[in-house]
């Protein structure tokens, strides 16, 4: 059975926008995104001289972990600054009497990129800050021969993680100097897909 082209062209479906002039820079991502400690992350939490209280804590499913003392602490969304400052309140309130509080990240389990479609090895990666296009094509070991020249950009809709934003990555214009590399933040997907010509 033959469909018309009239009918044919309507079941496609338009192509993703171009990505924005205006993405921000990859040190404002680290800024904003790169800086927020989420589940699965590693920390250090030192407390001057309580020997005790000092160690590694690794978030939790819950978004927290247990601490000596005053419990359960709820880490994913703050920054290491803010998770010190709350500990130390929390340590104040009964427990020491002036205590300074440190929160180092050891390991960033919570910040990923998905690499997906015409490339060698697709998968999750660990996110890094100042990621660009080209590095997360780099790390899943570049794209195969039938990788169409622009990727889509898939990413979660500024302040609303239940809607998400489509933008199509130049790769081809990149690569050769032509366009700018566009940086990834986490939580990025990365399709590749595969070439019709």
């Amino acid at each position: 059975m033959l469909l018309s082209a009239p009918l044919l062209l309507s079941a496609c479906p338009s192509p993703p926008p171009p990505l924005p002039p205006s993405l921000p820079s990859a040190a404002e991502l680290k800024r904003v995104s790169g800086a927020l400690l989420g589940v699965g992350d590693v920390l250090e939490v030192r407390v001057y001289q309580e020997q005790e209280l000092t160690g590694l804590y690794r978030v939790e499913s819950g978004g927290g972990f247990l601490f000596p003392l005053i419990g359960e602490v709820r880490a994913e969304g703050r920054s290491p600054s803010e998770l010190a400052a709350l500990i130390a309140e929390r340590l104040r309130a009964g427990y020491l009497r002036a205590p300074q509080v440190t929160v180092f990240l050891k390991e960033a389990n919570s910040k990923k990129v998905f690499i997906l479609g015409q490339v060698k090895k697709p998968g999750t990666y660990r996110y890094e800050d100042g990621m660009s296009v080209v590095q997360a094509v780099a790390l899943a070991g570049g794209l195969m021969p039938l990788a169409a020249p622009d990727l889509i950009l898939i990413r979660a809709r500024e302040g609303d993680a239940l809607s998400e934003e489509r933008f199509s990555v130049p790769f081809k214009e990149i690569s050769r100097g032509r366009a700018s590399n566009a940086p990834l933040r986490p939580g990025d997907i990365l399709f590749v897909p595969e070439s019709w010509l």
